[in-house]
Order: C-alpha cells, then structure tokens, then sequence
C-alpha cells in the first residue's frame, strides 16, 4: 500500500494543519504569526575547509542568539561529505546537535533545514524528533526534505529515483507513529501492530515545514504540509520577493481549510560594515553582500511578500560571526521581533 495516498494519510491529525493545531506549540509560536517576520540563524557559522576547529565556539554564540532574542536556530541534515558538492552543513549529526543545543539554550525555536525523510527510517526519526521536543520543552520545528545529494542514497542502499516516492510514504509513517493511540502500520517502510511508539510529542504534534517540492505535487504540499520552506529567488532587486510573493500565494490558495500557514526562506548574507552597502549578489547569487540598510529592505520585502521566518546564514561571510550576530541583534531584530508565544515546557529531564 502506498501510504501517501491512504484514506488515513490524507484524514484528520494525519495530513497537514494551519496554526490553531500549534496554538501551545513553544517552537512554532516563537517563529510564526500570520502577516509577522521572524529572524533565525542557519548553521554552521563558518564554511568547513577540512577544519573541525571552525565549529568551536559556535554553541556559544547560538547562546548568545537566545539570549538576545531571535526567533530560531536551524541545523543542517549531511550524512555524508561530498566533495564535489562542497558543502558539509555543520558537521555533526543534526538531531544530538539540537540536543546539546536545547540544554544550552532557554526559548529559541530549534529547526532542521532540512531532514532527509527519504534516507532515515520513520522509526529513528520520530524517536529522535520527539526525543528533542520533549527534552527542549516543546520548541522543535521539522524542516524535511526529499534529499539532493546523489552520494548519499547508494550509500544507504536506497536508488535516489524513488526518493519522492519514499518521502511521502515516510511523512504518513512519521505522523502515525506519534498520533495517539496503539499502533497498526503496514507500509513498505515496515509493519508494526501490538505495539506503541514513546514518547509521543509534549504537545500535540511537531510541525512538519516541507522544503521545495520535495518532489511531490503542488497539491500535496498544500494538503500535507503544516509550513513550506523555499528557496528566497534573488534577493538583490525587488523582483525576486515579487516573484517568490506569486508562488507563496498560490500556494496558500490551495490550502483547503484556509488556514494560515507559514512560509520560510533563507538567504546566506556577507553583512558589511558600511550600513549603507548596496545588495549585491557575488558567488552568481549564491550570497547576498549587503549593508544592514539593504538587509532591512530586503526582510520587509519578504514579509510583504507573505514570508514569516528568514534564516540567515553567515558562514560566507568576512566578518566575525559574533559581530554579525551582535549587529543583527542590536539593528535589524527590534524591527521584525520574535514572538512571545507560550513559554517552553518547564518538565527537568
């Protein structure tokens, strides 16, 4: 049975849900509200070059982010360093990271940008995910995806062509193993009866953020996903939030129940010294080198364009990360705050 396309996996607590469904969830109301932009920070801070000593010091500084009060920090999902591709994420395993995280941390938001559903086990995930909810108070927010990185599927003896097939299977897998009651999964990802999954979320459910398409329809995103992460288009004129404006809205037309759901995107900034540095797009666009004015302009534009939460990276950055971080804080922060939402859960593990 193809799980995606169950009865049960399009019914009730099982499919996508709008904001009433996370009204006590600590992490989603950190980050989100309708017609409000967040701020978070994407790890890693600095770009690896074959160096573990970049990563010293960076727990430190998401500390330091928590405690001057942005909304959320976002962790990377890289089993496996490909050269080719170039990009390690922050090294360690994105689920025991968060964990050390939410022990150093007291009430930003902890987010995967994103987990790859296609490659990991249901099981694993939710256990894992759950886990870290449980142990950060309620504040997990779960960008998934379907997996881009050719290497990485052989070596889990998966064929990456069925990874859209596999991601939506797991999606279903993921929300029945944590919805109540005793569990009866038969799927080509497993069976499982006469059994329970522990623990269940400490609050309801965990919020689901599917990045892309993650190869599925642009229906399904709107029927399954409790937020949409995408990419920003470009980020050095006002065309690109005009453009990424018409695909926000056209996906929030197909959300059946009307509900407001949120819309994320990111953008890795080399921030300046000079305020007033135009946006600028070196690395073909890949970075956006700007003055905090220009930063400013472009976070409004996304928030009229529909945006709720921007990660920002700054691992290409010249800079020092504390500087950044302090700037953004003391500059850009007091203009697009984070929400007060309901405090953590106050449960001591």
């Amino acid at each position: 049975m193809n799980i995606a396309t169950s009865n049960i996996a399009t019914s009730g607590a099982l499919a996508g849900a709008s904001s009433e469904t996370f009204a006590d969830h600590p992490g989603y109301r950190r980050m989100f509200a309708r017609d409000h932009l967040t701020v978070g920070i994407f790890l890693p801070l600095r770009f690896y070059q074959g160096d573990m000593a970049v990563v010293q010091g960076q727990a430190d500084l998401v500390a330091e982010a928590d405690r001057r009060g942005f909304a959320a920090v976002w962790v990377r999902d890289v089993p496996l360093f490909d050269p080719a591709f170039g990009d390690a994420g922050q090294l360690f395993d994105p689920f025991t990271y968060l964990s050390y995280l939410a022990a150093r941390t007291n009430r930003i938001a902890l987010a995967t940008g994103s987990a790859i559903f296609s490659l990991r086990h249901q099981i694993d995930l939710a256990k894992a995910a759950s886990t870290i909810d449980h142990l950060s108070g309620g504040r997990l927010v779960l960008g998934i995806a379907s997996g881009d990185r050719p290497v990485e599927f052989p070596a889990y003896g998966l064929d990456m062509d069925e990874r859209g097939t596999r991601f939506a299977q797991a999606v279903a897998y993921f929300r029945q193993l944590l919805a109540p009651g005793r569990l009866a999964i038969d799927t080509g990802l497993g069976m499982v009866t006469g059994a329970d999954f522990l623990p269940k979320p400490p609050v309801g459910r965990i919020p689901l953020i599917v990045t892309g398409s993650s190869r599925q329809s642009s229906a399904w995103v709107a029927e399954q996903a409790d937020g949409w992460l995408t990419y920003p288009q470009a980020t050095h004129t006002a065309d690109g939030p005009r453009r990424l404006a018409l695909n926000i809205s056209a996906w929030r037309e197909r959300i059946a129940d009307g509900g407001f759901r949120p819309h994320m995107t990111n953008e890795w900034i080399d921030l300046v010294d000079d305020p007033n540095f135009p946006r600028t797009p070196p690395r073909g666009g890949f970075v956006l080198k700007t003055g905090r004015k220009g930063l400013i302009d472009l976070l409004g534009e996304w928030r009229e364009a529909g945006v709720n939460h921007a990660a920002l990276g700054m691992q290409f950055a010249d800079r020092p990360a504390p500087e950044i971080i302090q700037e953004l804080a003391e500059e850009v922060l007091p203009q697009f705050p984070s929400l007060e939402g309901p405090k953590p859960l106050a449960a001591k593990w």
